[in-house]
């Protein structure tokens, strides 16, 4: 019997990452520091980039990608996106993303930061709430006009200058400069949302909800409760914004947590169901080949060919 490649790992921390991916002889380990776990920002064309394709994985860090040129392509979520000049991607701690192709051609800076950084001297709850892009529901894409890209790279230099030019980086520095540069990414995105409509707001509260619960919960009922909404009410809002139903954003949770279990540890199919809220492993497969083409067991499989 072949034997598993799979590591058994649920979120990579930031070292393991980093010898995960970049390689045991790659000289780009020489630039993170013993609090680089922590924090630290670096420029891209520093970095001799990823040597290995990164499957479905989770981080304990967010990860802020500014890019000044070239283009990647990776998966946040249920979504893909390609990168473009003068903008950032933001990969919240806790959410599943992949980079399926390696290119290591664009230029910009990489932010990783802990998230028990925003909780300190200068923030508070209420401030974290308004950055959709730091939330696994959000929006992890951000544009940037002319204005916004010179003022979003003067903080990223400085949070740079802080991480590469100190011994220990000072994080209560690093938070300033961090709760200034979601300000100012937040200028495009909050001119976007000033007409935001209820049925927006409601989807989006029910997004998050469904990562906080799915593992146990999967009937619109439950949600539309949690939201004092009619099962109906929410359905239409959520259709109306996202032009899916509300069972099928369960169903996509589900099945994205199923892939990146499958990926990332040894468990059995059914102990796979049973993660994910399926106590009937048979319904489970039937579910995963609906919707994939192919079976939670010949998924795996070509996991161990690639």
């Amino acid at each position: 019997m072949k034997s598993k490649t799979i590591e058994k790992v649920k979120t990579y921390e930031a070292k393991g990452f980093r010898e995960k991916f970049l390689g045991e002889d790659n000289p780009a380990h020489l630039l993170f520091k013993s609090n680089s776990d922590h924090f630290f920002c670096l420029q891209m064309n520093e970095i001799v980039g990823l040597q290995y394709p990164v499957p479905p994985s989770k981080h304990s860090c967010h990860t802020l990608l500014f890019i000044a040129s070239g283009s990647q392509t990776m998966k946040v979520g249920y979504q893909e996106y390609q990168t473009v000049p003068n903008e950032i991607i933001v990969v919240p701690a806790g959410q599943v993303f992949s980079i399926k192709n390696i290119n290591n051609s664009h230029t910009g800076y990489v932010c990783q930061f802990h998230p028990d950084i925003l909780i300190g001297k200068y923030a508070n709850r209420e401030i974290l709430n308004d950055f959709d892009f730091l939330k696994i529901s959000g929006n992890p894409k951000v544009s940037l006009s002319a204005n916004d890209t010179a003022s979003i790279i003067t903080i990223l230099n400085r949070l740079q200058t802080e991480y590469t030019e100190t011994e220990t980086a000072n994080l209560d520095i690093v938070q300033a400069y961090l709760i200034a540069l979601f300000y100012e990414m937040n200028r495009n995105t909050v001119k976007a949302s000033k007409n935001v409509s209820a049925a927006e707001i409601l989807t989006t509260k029910f997004r998050e909800l469904i990562h906080q619960n799915v593992k146990n919960y999967h009937q619109v009922s439950y949600y539309a409760s949690l939201l004092n909404v009619t099962p109906n009410h929410l359905n239409k809002s959520v259709k109306a914004v996202t032009n899916k139903t509300a069972a099928s954003w369960i169903d996509e949770t589900i099945l994205l947590e199923a892939k990146y279990l499958l990926f990332q540890t040894s468990l059995s199919v059914s102990q796979i169901a049973m993660q994910v809220g399926h106590e009937d492993h048979s319904y489970f497969s039937r579910f995963f080949k609906k919707r994939e083409g192919i079976t939670p067991v010949q998924y795996r499989k070509l996991i161990d060919k690639s």
